[in-house]
C-alpha cells in the first residue's frame, strides 16, 4: 500500500474514533501539548528540513539533529498507535471488561503521541509506516496482552535510549512526559499477565533494566529499530547514529 494511500486510510480511521464523544475527550485529555510547545517544535524543525535522503527509499531517520530522534518517536508512536487502534476495534473474546476499557482507553494516548510528533514535525515527518502484526493472534487474550507487553516495554527503553541524543531541553521534558505515560501502560499490562509482577526488573534485564540499581532498560536506536523490524513493512534507513 502507498504511503498516500495509507495515510488517508489512517485519517478516515482516527476520524471514526475522534468523532465519539468519548473519543474526542479522551485525545484531548491526553495529548499534553501546548500550542507553544508544538510551534517551537515545528519552528526547529523547519530549520533543519532536508534531514531526508531522497536517494533512499522508504523512511530515513537522520540523527544529525533533534528532528531525527523526533521521527524516530514517531515511528514507534505510529506502531504502537496502530497496534492498539487494532485491538480495541474487536478484543479477544476472553478479555474481562477492565481490559477491553484500557485498551480503549490507551488507544487514544498513542494516537495522542503519535499525532503530536505528526503535527509538531510538519513538513520535516516521515510518512506513514506500513505495520505487520502478522504473528499477533489478536483473538487470544494472552496473545494481545503478551503483544502490548513488549510494545510498551520496547517504548520505555527506547525513549530511555534516545533521550541522550536529545539536544534541546524542551524536546527532552516532552519525551520524558510521553516515558513515563509508556511505563505505566507497562506496568499495568504486565500486572495483567502475572498479577503482582508490575514491578519488575529482573525480567528486563535484555532490554538494559537493572533490578539492583532500581533502574529501567534504555536501548540505542538501532537495537530496537531491529527489534520493532518485524512489525514494519516500511524500509527505515538510519544515517548519522
Amino acid at each position: 500500500m502507498k504511503n498516500n494511500e495509507l495515510e488517508t486510510k489512517n485519517e478516515l480511521q482516527d476520524e471514526r474514533l475522534l468523532n465519539s464523544t468519548v473519543g474526542r475527550r479522551s485525545f484531548l485529555q491526553y495529548a499534553g501539548a501546548s500550542a507553544a510547545a508544538i510551534a517551537l517544535v515545528a519552528a526547529g524543525c523547519k530549520k533543519d528540513r532536508g534531514y531526508e535522503n531522497p536517494t533512499m527509499d522508504g523512511a530515513t531517520l537522520d540523527f544529525k539533529t533533534d528532528v531525527g530522534v523526533l521521527n524516530y518517536a514517531y515511528a514507534l508512536e505510529q506502531l504502537e498507535a496502530a497496534f492498539y487502534i487494532k485491538v480495541a476495534s474487536a478484543p479477544p473474546a476472553a478479555f474481562t471488561a477492565a481490559q477491553k476499557a484500557y485498551f480503549q482507553d490507551v488507544q487514544f494516548h498513542e494516537i495522542a503521541h503519535r499525532e503530536f510528533f505528526k503535527k509538531a514535525l510538519s513538513t520535516a515527518a516521515i510518512g506513514s509506516l506500513e505495520v505487520d502484526f502478522s504473528s499477533i493472534d489478536f483473538t487470544s487474550a494472552s496473545g494481545v496482552l503478551a503483544a502490548a507487553q513488549s510494545f510498551e516495554d520496547l517504548g520505555v527503553a527506547a525513549y530511555n535510549g534516545a533521550g541522550v541524543r536529545i539536544t534541546t531541553t524542551d524536546y527532552l521534558v516532552l519525551a520524558g512526559k510521553i516515558v513515563s505515560v509508556e511505563a505505566r501502560h507497562a506496568a499495568w499490562v504486565r500486572d495483567q499477565i502475572s498479577n503482582g509482577s508490575f514491578a519488575d526488573l529482573n525480567s528486563l534485564t535484555a532490554l538494559g533494566a537493572s533490578n539492583s540499581a532500581g533502574l529501567d532498560g534504555a536501548l540505542t536506536p538501532d537495537k530496537v529499530l531491529a527489534i520493532a523490524g518485524k512489525y514494519v513493512k516500511t524500509k527505515i534507513n538510519v544515517i548519522n547514529l
